[in-house]
């Protein structure tokens, strides 16, 4: 692939990914709750034994941001903190009000990706996400090559 046409795929690929950020951000912002908030939502929904790490590791949100969503919704009755032997980490469940707030925002946006991943073929999804775990892993060797090289 020549160079420019691969700069044209790139930027049809960033325009893409950023629609996709917006898509969340929107929902969120309809469905009355912070980002954050949705994800660690969508985040209990996926695995009901999740930590603050576990968040933290899986959506790229720093520790405090993540620390301010779990104890506004812990203060909002939504998560029980229970700790575990490991005393710096906490295992985050819903309270049956959390579940209820979880319904009505993080499943829906579950139940829309579901939607949408039923319009491609098994074949396609498992391509889809092939690609881009692979595109994702040659990246971010990438970058890390080229930023130590520009040190």
């Amino acid at each position: 692939m020549k160079k420019n046409n691969a700069r044209k795929k790139l930027w049809e690929y960033n325009t893409i990914f950023k629609e996709n950020d917006e898509i969340y951000r929107y929902a969120a912002k309809e469905l009355g709750i912070p980002d954050c908030t949705l994800w660690i939502l969508y985040a209990l929904r996926a695995d009901e034994k999740v930590t603050q790490k576990d968040i933290c590791g899986a959506l790229y949100y720093p520790k405090q941001t993540v620390n301010s969503a779990l104890k506004r919704l812990e203060s909002d009755g939504c998560i029980v903190l229970s700790e575990m032997e490991d005393r710096r980490s906490k295992l985050i469940s819903l309270t049956p009000k959390g579940a209820e707030l979880a319904e009505k925002t993080a499943d829906i946006i579950i139940e829309a990706e579901l939607a949408a991943l039923s319009g491609l073929t098994e074949e396609e999804q498992e391509t889809f996400v092939g690609l881009f775990r692979k595109y994702t892993e040659l990246l971010k060797n990438n970058v890390h090559c080229k930023v130590r090289e520009k040190r």
